[in-house]
């Protein structure tokens, strides 16, 4: 079993910065990409950033040049670093990622609960 558990979300004035933190929890045997996602109220999820376990990254639109998704892989960690933050940025924000729980079982996907960033305007 695999458990992704999210924390750094908070409430945060626009302009200001938060650092998004996920680390994967279980039996463990290769993380391959994770993400961000986020989805605020009447929304749908949307994809925010992705990082391949070699490092190649991928952004929204919306977010390019201002939050940088980063890992550890050490630590089955994943990073999200949102500067310049913008009320249209506030969401439950969930992470994801690809595992092997064996080298001989097909990769699932995990999600996290979501952890909440709140921009004041």
């Amino acid at each position: 079993q695999v458990q992704l558990v999210e924390s750094g979300g908070d409430l945060v004035q626009s302009g200001g910065s938060l650092r998004l933190s996920c680390v994967a929890f279980g039996t463990i045997f290769r993380i391959n990409a994770m993400g961000w996602y986020r989805q605020a109220p009447g929304k749908q999820r949307e994809l925010v950033a992705l990082i391949t376990s070699s490092g190649s990254t991928n952004y929204a639109d919306s977010v390019k040049g201002r939050f940088t998704i980063s890992r550890d892989n050490a630590k089955n960690t994943v990073y999200l670093q949102m500067n310049s933050l913008k009320p249209e940025d506030a969401a439950v924000y969930y992470c994801n990622a690809e595992v092997q729980v064996r080298a001989w079982v097909p990769r699932n996907t995990y999600w996290g609960q979501g952890t909440q960033v709140t921009v004041s305007s």
